[in-house]
């Protein structure tokens, strides 16, 4: 198969954006998050997120290409949303709910980014595999506090 440097480049700077975003929400949500099974739960996901974001930040600078360059106002804008969501209601199911809608978009936003981008090397698929099933496996278990 044919590597598309360009399509490569663009999966994994997805790969970047998405898991960024998954750090930050995770980041903002936790203040607000009460039980402590939940919250062992989110900071286990956001280490995961870390360690699949270096993969792929490692993979961008080998190939010599700027990473995804983050965006301060969905920053703020991400950050506003959670806080406005959470301020009436902070319970452990409606912060769950907020974090597997979060995670659901952003997993759509991945299978847009590997079905777009054709001709991408297997180490990029692989991790944005595994970025997927990691946000699929972490629906499941957010549901449990529903």
């Amino acid at each position: 198969m044919i590597v598309n440097k360009k399509n490569e480049i663009e999966v994994l700077k997805d790969i970047q954006k998405n898991t960024e975003k998954a750090m930050k929400a995770i980041d903002v949500i936790s203040s607000k998050v009460y039980d402590d099974d939940l919250a062992l739960q989110l900071s286990r996901q956001a280490l995961k997120y870390s360690d699949i974001h270096n993969k792929a930040v490692d993979m961008i600078l080998e190939e010599r290409a700027m990473p995804y360059a983050v965006n301060n106002v969905q920053d703020i804008m991400l950050s506003g949303s959670i806080h406005l969501n959470t301020v009436l209601n902070n319970s452990t199911s409606h912060v769950a709910q907020l974090v597997i809608r979060e995670t659901h978009h952003e997993l759509t936003d991945m299978w847009k980014s590997v079905n777009h981008h054709v001709e991408v090397g297997s180490k990029s698929m692989e991790i944005a595999k595994e970025l997927m099933d990691f946000e699929e496996k972490n629906i499941e278990i957010l549901k449990k506090y529903l």
